[in-house]
């Protein structure tokens, strides 16, 4: 019989195996975590966007005043829209006969029609070009008959509510 020393320190090799298991469970556990936090990043980015895209954006603002001075009507300008809005804050109303226009004024030229409020309302929204308003340092409104003035022509009366047009940074 031969003597076969005993080993004094057990086999390790389990150890070994569950330890390994272990960690790959750790990090498979971390990288579906990671997956699953960057497609929720994502998600959330892509709504951001969309909410972004989707608020008006103002480049221009103005406040028209009346001839006492006080705020007649608010007009933005939003460019990705491409319109101009007025809003009335006084509670002027034209005539039956009558329509509002508004007018863009460039110093030294004439004054060029915007377009004719049509509605009565509260708000008013009408076409507009950046380019359009890119030289005007002032917005009017007057009374004209139905339909408007001709453009060529200019205002028949004098502007009952005039401002200063004020580009905004974006």
């Amino acid at each position: 019989m031969s003597d076969i020393p005993a080993s004094s320190s057990p086999c390790h090799a389990g150890r070994w195996r569950a330890a390994t298991i272990a960690c790959i469970l750790v990090i498979a556990f971390g990288l579906a975590a990671g997956a699953s936090m960057y497609e929720q990043f994502k998600a959330q980015v892509a709504h951001l966007q969309a909410q972004l895209k989707a608020t008006p954006r103002i480049k221009y603002i103005a406040v028209l005043l009346d001839t006492a001075q006080a705020p007649a009507m608010l007009a933005t300008f939003d460019p990705q829209e491409r319109t101009m809005q007025l809003q009335r804050l006084n509670t002027v109303k034209e005539g039956r006969e009558d329509t509002l226009q508004l007018w863009a004024l460039v110093p030294g030229a004439p004054p060029r029609s915007l377009g004719v409020l049509n509605s009565a309302g509260k708000t008013h929204q009408l076409p507009a070009s950046d380019a359009a308003l890119a030289t005007v340092s002032q917005l009017a409104i007057s009374v004209e008959d139905k339909g408007g003035a001709a453009t060529d022509r200019g205002p028949r009366l004098p502007y009952l509510f005039s401002g200063a047009l004020v580009q905004k940074a974006l």
